[in-house]
């Protein structure tokens, strides 16, 4: 890979990094929020699921968008309303106004994924392919340990919740002029789109990529693809597209319940908001650990029975979570093991969709599947919330968050069915 691409898919991991913090920075405010303003667990849920549900909305529509105008204008709109969007929270007067708030900072964050997603893949060589993409996502997990040290010590020191949302807005806006410099547009997304002066651009990135130029553009595909929703579910998508989305849609509940209700759980236990912080930053080291586990295993074996694993184990770690001893030691190992094995399925489910989608629909197609299946993002908080709400145990709630897992699990196997072979070989071939 040249320095180009490398640069490309650096800056992306650190466009996810972002996305990281700026998600879990309602998690780690969430104690403080709850103190001041004298909230019940189950509103509580309710405005941590804002931004996911503003997640899931971003991926859906700004993924088809990237689709249609390109990879790098809508990269950089996410990043400025993600800006925005952190410091209006930061200076939130209420409930309404923080949910609102969380909602369009998801907007931002649900459009650079799937842009982010795609963009990778398409400056990756193929023997790297899949690895970058899951380093990308992994840049998610290590932008959470990184801002959520930074969290625990601001809230340790200062007890401001607000400061953690001042971090996140000012990480946010330093990577802007980074992504307008260096960013450029993806010429497989200016070949399926074929702009005015598409051949022009085209070689305009070659230039940068140091490769020769381009004579003419490859002949267009006798059926083009259309970038819509709509074409998702048209004749050789729509099974795994539907099939995708119920896996990630599940797998993601699971995961969210770890990153949304780690510190209310944990202070509710009698401990401190920065000790709970503390583990929360456990649990993303683990995901961190799970990311780069699954991506570099996927060098050298199938990915399909990699990620279905990590499913199954990490259902298990989950509904251990409510059997450990109430001791911050236990507390952070567990919280580690159920995020190193519920992102390793996440994570690992990236590869499956930059290969199963071609390149017209291939922000669309991962954007519908995160985007809709981020509802179990927002569905998971919620769903924990009532069941505590309702007097569940800490071991019944985790149980029944974590049999997301075994869904997602079958809905990988039957994908395999479906297609007729193995998900994503080893790492080298598209």
């Amino acid at each position: 890979m040249s320095r180009l691409q490398i640069a490309v898919v650096a800056l992306c991991i650190a466009l996810n990094a972002v996305d990281g913090f700026d998600v879990l920075a309602i998690s780690f405010a969430a104690p403080g929020i709850a103190a001041e303003w004298s909230i019940d667990r189950a509103t509580l849920g309710a405005v941590l699921s804002m931004e996911l549900l503003g997640m899931a909305a971003g991926s859906v529509l700004i993924g088809n968008l990237a689709d249609r105008i390109g990879r790098r204008p809508v990269i950089l709109g996410c990043l400025a309303v993600m800006a925005v969007g952190m410091f209006l929270a930061a200076w939130a007067d209420g409930v309404a106004t923080l949910s609102a708030t969380r909602l369009v900072t998801g907007l931002g964050i649900g459009g650079m994924l799937s842009s982010t997603s795609a963009m990778v893949a398409e400056f990756s060589n193929a023997r790297r392919r899949s690895l970058n993409v899951v380093l990308n996502i992994a840049g998610y997990s290590a932008g959470a340990i990184v801002g959520g040290v930074i969290a625990a010590a601001l809230l340790e020191r200062t007890g401001q919740w607000r400061s953690v949302f001042l971090v996140g807005a000012a990480a946010t806006t330093a990577l802007l002029p980074l992504a307008l410099l260096f960013l450029p547009e993806s010429i497989d997304s200016q070949i399926a789109r074929r702009p005015d002066g598409a051949l022009d651009k085209v070689n305009r990135t070659l230039r940068r990529l140091r490769l020769p130029p381009a004579q003419r553009l490859p002949a267009p595909p006798a059926r083009a693809e259309r970038p819509s929703i709509l074409a998702l579910f048209s004749s050789g998508h729509a099974a795994p597209t539907v099939l995708l989305t119920v896996a990630y849609f599940a797998q993601i509940m699971a995961f969210y319940f770890i990153q949304k209700w780690t510190p209310k759980v944990i202070v509710d236990m009698g401990f401190e908001a920065a000790s709970a912080g503390r583990v929360l930053v456990c649990a993303n080291i683990g995901c961190l650990l799970g990311a780069l586990a699954v991506g570099l295993a996927s060098q050298r074996f199938r990915l399909q029975p990699l990620v279905v694993g990590s499913m199954l184990l990490s259902f298990a770690a989950i509904a251990g979570y409510g059997l450990v001893p109430r001791e911050l030691g236990w507390l952070a190992a567990v919280a580690a093991l159920a995020g190193f094995f519920t992102n390793a399925g996440v994570v690992g489910m990236y590869p499956v969709l930059v290969r199963v989608f071609p390149a017209p629909l291939r922000a669309s197609g991962t954007g519908f599947v995160i985007g809709v299946g981020r509802g179990g993002s927002a569905v998971g908080p919620m769903l924990a919330g009532a069941l505590f709400a309702g007097g569940s145990a800490l071991v019944v709630v985790s149980t029944t968050m974590g049999a997301g897992a075994l869904v997602a699990a079958s809905m990988l196997l039957a994908l395999q069915r479906q297609r007729g072979r193995r998900i994503g070989p080893a790492a080298g071939s598209t």
